[in-house]
């Protein structure tokens, strides 16, 4: 029994007709990410850029320390938001608008406030889609990320009365004026040998692909791990019981999860983009499962110099991810292509 006096100590979450444009939401629960999360991160995924594996290295272009690698960051200012914004959704369906801020490092804190910035309800009138950037900041208050996401989410009560449709109008790309390095870098002792790579962002050419040949199975408890690690309280990436009710009976797969497997698998051919500085949009295009192995692909869609740094450019890239097969010329339309993400990255330049 419940009564004014004693409220209900839990909640089912917020369902469609919860959601106001305007609204801001302030998230609970801030995370504090430490040395250990850098370590179990970067062991689940073997990401080897070499500026979220070296201390000596990341010095030596003018970060304090070795900054905590860009989706790790992203993840867990996600993670912040699902259990007001996702617990009751159908489906994640795409990102845009993310721009990373200062460096993030072990020890920081992060939490997360979201905005919503759109609404429509589906035709069946039994979902809907809401739009929301988020916002990312450390314990200083300095944003370390912000990013729209739109996602499908349940109505509570069908008969609830449709909104207003609100629709944001997006940018589709991030302008590179808009990119900044993280901080002063300094890029004359670049070290190519420890970074793995002699290919720069001089030798990479518009319209060139980039198949990154190995692939990764996914592991029931890693990719749950993973998820636990960046606080995400999805039910359907963790309730067997819940799952047996969806179309699949089985657990999903976080969305998320597939991108860092692939940015790790990009390594082979990309081992200079050293940092992600941007999402100019990503969609999850089909489910994945525990046991599906995950092949990778990069684009080169674009590049850019950066005023005032002669010595680092920016690399628009379109990563890709298929599974259970690999990558495949005809990308449209491809029931196992289950990642398109388009980013801006920094990588360093030949050095003059």
């Amino acid at each position: 029994m419940t009564s004014e006096n004693n409220p209900p100590k839990t909640g089912a979450g917020n369902f469609f007709e919860d959601f106001k444009v305007g609204q801001i939401i302030n998230h609970a629960t801030p995370k504090t990410i430490t040395a250990g999360d850098v370590s179990l991160y970067a062991a689940i995924y073997g990401s080897r850029f070499i500026l979220q594996s070296s201390d000596h290295f990341a010095k030596n272009l003018g970060y304090r320390q070795m900054p905590v690698d860009d989706l790790l960051v992203f993840h867990v200012v996600f993670g912040k938001t699902v259990p007001d914004i996702s617990l009751n959704a159908v489906a994640n369906l795409g990102y845009g608008e993310g721009l990373f801020g200062v460096p993030v490092y072990a020890g920081d804190t992060l939490g997360a406030t979201s905005e919503v910035i759109g609404l429509k309800e589906n035709s069946n009138g039994k979902t809907g889609i809401v739009y929301v950037r988020t916002t990312g900041q450390n314990q200083r208050g300095e944003q370390v990320l912000s990013y729209v996401r739109w996602v499908m989410v349940n109505k509570r009560d069908v008969n609830a009365p449709a909104p207003e449709t609100v629709i944001p109008d997006l940018q589709k790309t991030v302008s590179p004026s808009d990119l900044t390095l993280p901080l002063p870098l300094d890029f004359s002792g670049y070290d190519e040998i420890a970074a793995g790579s002699a290919s720069f962002w001089d030798d990479y050419r518009i319209g060139e692909t980039i198949d990154h040949r190995t692939g990764i199975t996914i592991e029931e408890a890693e990719h749950m791990t993973a998820t636990r690690l960046y606080q995400n309280t999805a039910r359907v990436h963790f309730d067997q019981h819940m799952a047996e009710n969806n179309r699949f009976k089985r657990r999903l797969v976080y969305g998320g999860h597939i991108i860092s497997m692939a940015r790790a698998l990009s390594f082979g051919g990309l081992e200079n983009a050293f940092h992600i500085a941007a999402i100019n949009g990503g969609q999850h295009l089909n489910p994945s499962f525990a046991g599906d192995t995950v092949y990778a692909r990069s684009e080169i869609l674009d590049k850019a110099d950066l005023p005032g740094h002669k010595n680092v450019g920016a690399i628009r890239l379109r990563l890709s991810a298929w599974k259970n097969k690999t990558p495949d010329p005809d990308t449209e339309n491809d029931p196992d292509r289950v990642l398109d993400f388009d980013f801006w990255a920094l990588m360093a330049k030949k050095q003059t």
